[in-house]
């Protein structure tokens, strides 16, 4: 019988060539197989696999070997130091995103009386429940195109039990109207509150990747090319949402939208001819790359 130092070793091995991180890849892939920690397999590397294990990680591996991605296998992925649970609906929630989840958190904090807040694009609800969960006063609007990405996102808001603060809207990028109208995702008895008509904060994680670019990146085809195509340029999501969001945004309220590396300067020149009287930022996230646009009113 295959012992757990035999498996990881083979596993590690056939992901070299599907991963940068076969090692680290394979120890998640069999923690999330055995349902052991990783820590576990580490110390107990002579232990035996029975014989449904060793079946879960040969399809595993094959489904991995055949390009899917390690989080749509495992369901889940971490984001912000939550859990997310995950499908091939959505976008895998990635560590730069953290950036604009950081600073909308400090604006917050920073803005007590500040509480309504718009994600535009949710996916997952990563960004949404981040913040709601680091701002327990907030009341969130977080809207999709995709009806199936919201279903996983009020599924992350029900598992963290703030179904209650953020409301799902199916849309691009805004609704329609902006007539108050009852929070869609909670009960009737629940429907107290109303859709504030402008919103103190937007953020925005829009797809952003030039759609001749995407064709020639490994992650085409395996995340929803709804989330990841920007259009020619890779702006015209975020053209779009800078030529509504005057009419949905509060007085001295604060824009943040997350660009693709290499648009930081045209990102920038489109936000400065919206808002010339606004004080925009460009941020950097950990390495160094253009990530974040800061778009706030005076």
């Amino acid at each position: 019988m295959m012992k757990v130092a035999t498996l990881l070793e083979q596993i590690s091995s056939r992901l070299r060539a599907v991963t940068d991180s076969p090692d680290l890849d394979a120890q998640v892939l069999l923690a999330h197989l055995t349902g052991k920690p990783r820590t576990w397999l580490a110390a107990h590397p002579e232990t035996p696999l029975s014989g449904p294990e060793l079946d879960s990680a040969r399809q595993a591996l094959s489904a991995l070997e055949a390009g899917t991605p390690l989080p749509y296998i495992l369901g889940h992925w971490e984001f912000f130091g939550l859990d997310f649970e995950i499908t091939p609906d959505v976008l895998i929630p990635r560590p730069e995103t953290e950036l604009l989840v950081e600073q909308a958190i400090l604006w917050l904090q920073a803005s007590p009386k500040r509480r309504t807040v718009a994600d535009i694009g949710a996916g997952s609800g990563a960004i949404a429940v981040s913040i709601a969960m680091h701002a327990p006063d907030a009341r969130v609007l977080a809207t999709d195109i995709s009806r199936a990405a919201l279903e996983v996102a009020k599924h992350n808001a029900q598992k963290f039990n703030l179904q209650d603060r953020i409301e799902f809207v199916e849309c691009d990028l805004l609704p329609e109207s902006k007539v108050e109208e009852p929070a869609l995702s909670l009960s009737k008895d629940q429907r107290s509150d109303l859709r504030p008509l402008t919103f103190d904060l937007i953020c925005a994680n829009l797809p952003y990747i030039p759609t001749a670019t995407l064709e020639h990146l490994p992650i085409y085809g395996r995340e929803p090319t709804l989330a990841l195509d920007g259009g020619n340029d890779g702006l015209d999501p975020i053209r779009h949402l800078l030529k509504i969001a005057p009419e949905w945004l509060a007085p001295e309220g604060l824009i943040l939208l997350e660009i693709e590396a290499t648009l930081g300067a045209q990102a920038l020149s489109l936000a400065r001819d919206k808002f010339p009287s606004a004080r925009i930022a460009l941020h950097s996230d950990l390495s160094g790359k253009d990530r974040l646009i800061e778009i706030a009113l005076s």
